[in-house]
């Protein structure tokens, strides 16, 4: 089995492959000071939880968007598995080539968002992920990564809102139905819901002419979006095509069975 972690700023999504296929997924918060002994008792008893054998556990890849995060995945890796793991890094094989003017820059989490949006329903395509920030990614029909726009997601906005304002209340991110809202409730989930999408279908909008003119008028543009948010968010947006929730543990197989061999 391989055992997959996908590390970001709030959360860790985890998941279980058998034979190249997702047999079990766990979402927790990102504590950047858990230990690796901490991960070791958390991991025994999820995969105790799911009637797994830890023991058939016989590769680790990790992305993540948190390098102090790494060391003690890794140790944990080690310690308990007497496994090296893999990490989403330079050197790794993708299958995309990167396009952008910094590639080390470019977030572990994109690359692999890409890279099972590219195998699994070609290009050209765009790849939204609603996560801490929201990212849109942009991928050519040749598995090129063109860049792309980086956007505060969904509860930093929230946060920076009530942080930054002398009398609004912290809101739960629920869809109000209207936008033209009788309380400041439901004012505040109208402006930060739907400003979101409205963001969100500006930018597509705009990044599939730029992708037009690269890639040629005549090839199709599909719009993929996946991350925490996406099913409340896509519920509005009508150029989406398709909500993969799994495609970064998705992409992070079809990675690790690049690099087994290596």
């Amino acid at each position: 089995m391989l055992l997959a972690f996908d590390v970001g700023n709030t959360n860790i999504v985890m998941g279980v492959f058998k034979d190249s296929r997702l047999i079990c997924d766990w979402r927790i918060n990102m504590d950047s000071g858990k230990s690796a002994d901490e991960y070791g008792m958390l991991i025994g008893q999820l995969f105790s939880y799911e009637g797994l054998d830890i023991k058939e556990v016989r590769d680790i890849i990790i992305s993540t968007v948190v390098p102090s995060v790494v060391y003690t995945l890794q140790h944990f890796s080690r310690k308990y598995f007497g496994i090296k793991a893999i990490v989403i890094e330079t050197g790794i094989k993708t299958g995309i080539m990167i396009k952008a003017d910094h590639p080390k820059q470019v977030g572990a989490d994109r690359i692999v968002n890409a890279v099972a949006a590219y195998t699994k329903y070609g290009g050209p395509l765009i790849v939204i992920d609603t996560g801490t920030a929201t990212t849109i990614c942009a991928i050519s029909d040749k598995a090129e990564y063109l860049g792309g726009s980086i956007a505060p997601g969904l509860k930093i906005s929230s946060s920076a809102l009530v942080e930054k304002t002398a009398k609004l209340p912290k809101v739960e991110l629920e869809v109000p139905g209207c936008v033209i809202c009788r309380n400041t409730i439901q004012s505040m989930q109208s402006g930060l819901i739907y400003g979101h999408m409205g963001a969100i279908e500006y930018i597509v909008k705009k990044m599939k002419k730029e992708l037009a003119a690269y890639c040629g008028e005549d090839k199709p543009i599909k719009v993929i979006a996946t991350g925490g948010m996406a099913s409340m968010i896509t519920e509005g947006i009508e150029c989406i095509d398709y909500v993969d929730r799994f495609l970064a543990l998705e992409g992070l197989e079809i990675i690790y069975r690049k690099n087994r061999k290596k």
